[in-house]
This record gives C-alpha cells, structure tokens and sequence, in this order.
C-alpha cells in the first residue's frame, strides 16, 4: 500500500494537502499540527501516508512524521475511534502530549479536541495506557529509545528529576506535560514543582 509521498505541494488548507507525485495529485486528509509544518505552496514536501479502505470510499492521510502517524494508527485502534476522531485529536494535541495524557490517566485532554466526549475519552486512556508503555515509536526523531514519559527531550528530563524527587510517574508526566516541552530543564522543573505544590 500507500507508505509515503514526496512530491510538490500544490494545494492546502488546515485539513488537506495535495501532493502531485508523477503528474497525479494525491489528495491527503491531515492534521492541524501537519498543516503548521507544510512547507510553501510549490516546494516539495514528504507525508507520511495511512489509507483507509472501506467499502464506500478510498481516503488518504497524511502526516508530518512517522510519530504522528504511528499516533494515528494507535488511536484508530481504539474501539470507537475513527479516522476522523483520530485526526481531531492529533490537531489538537501533539503525539507527545497524546502520550503525556495517557501516562497521567488525564482523559479530559482528549475532550478538547471537537467531537471527543469524556466516554470515549476514558476509553483511549484505558485502552491505550498498556499499549503505550513501550511506545518508543511516539518519541520524535533523536529519541526513539524514549518510552512515554520521555516523549519530549527536555520534559524527559523534568520527569525524570520530579521523580526523584517522590512524585509519581503519573504526578510528574501530568504536571510537566501541560509545560512547553522546548523550555529549559530547569525552568520545567521549577514550574511542575510550583503546581505539584499547590494541589
């Protein structure tokens, strides 16, 4: 099937991009997070693709990375949750934050993306928190040795420290992952510890 395409971008929107690959334009269903990383209309660009075959339609997605993708694929897996849901999470959340929300047991994340109520909510955080333990292939690029917790270098880090200091795993991914995971280690560490305090 459909691994990937590169290509020219010749059109996009926050929901679809169209890549000509050969002379045949590919029309990809994507995220909000991959729209924000589209390059210039008539640059070329590689998505990371997932075709869903079902007896009424052919659709095609597409995704900035492997990680985003392999997000996809976890969440479509989650009795319930369809393509569409999927795409709406992951324009809401990133697959690190996704995976922040699952270790925290934090199902109300997923109610911010339009569409998810807080039953199929729990459900992705029950379904999904045994298969996410070893989910290496959540770690962006650089960081594929990284189980949940370290899904983002630096947040990484933080958690690690706040769990040396007592807290839970649980505790700690919770706190620092509503933290911008680019912010210097200790700045994520003392803001944690500032909310972990008043709870």
């Amino acid at each position: 099937m459909l691994h990937s395409l590169h290509g020219k971008l010749i059109q996009a929107d926050p929901a679809c991009a169209v890549v000509e690959c050969g002379g045949v334009g590919f029309d990809c269903q994507i995220t909000a997070n991959t729209a924000r990383q589209l390059p210039a209309i008539g640059s070329e660009v590689t998505l990371q693709t997932y075709l869903s075959v079902r007896e009424d339609a052919l659709e095609l997605f597409g995704f900035y990375d492997k990680a985003e993708l392999a997000c996809f694929k976890r969440l479509i897996a989650v009795n319930g949750v369809g393509p569409k849901a999927a795409l709406s999470i992951l324009s809401t959340l990133t697959p690190e934050k996704v995976a922040f929300a699952v270790a925290a047991g934090d199902h109300k994340a997923f109610t911010k993306a339009p569409g998810i109520g807080p039953k199929i909510a729990q459900r992705l955080v029950l379904e999904l928190r045994d298969k996410l333990r070893d989910a290496a292939d959540f770690a962006p690029a650089g960081r594929q040795d990284a189980g949940i917790p370290s899904a983002a270098g630096n947040a990484s880090a933080a958690v690690d420290a706040l769990v040396q200091l007592g807290f839970t795993v649980s505790e700690a991914a919770s706190a620092v992952g509503k933290l911008d995971s680019s912010l210097p280690v200790e700045t994520l560490i003392q803001t944690a510890l500032r909310a972990l305090a008043r709870r």
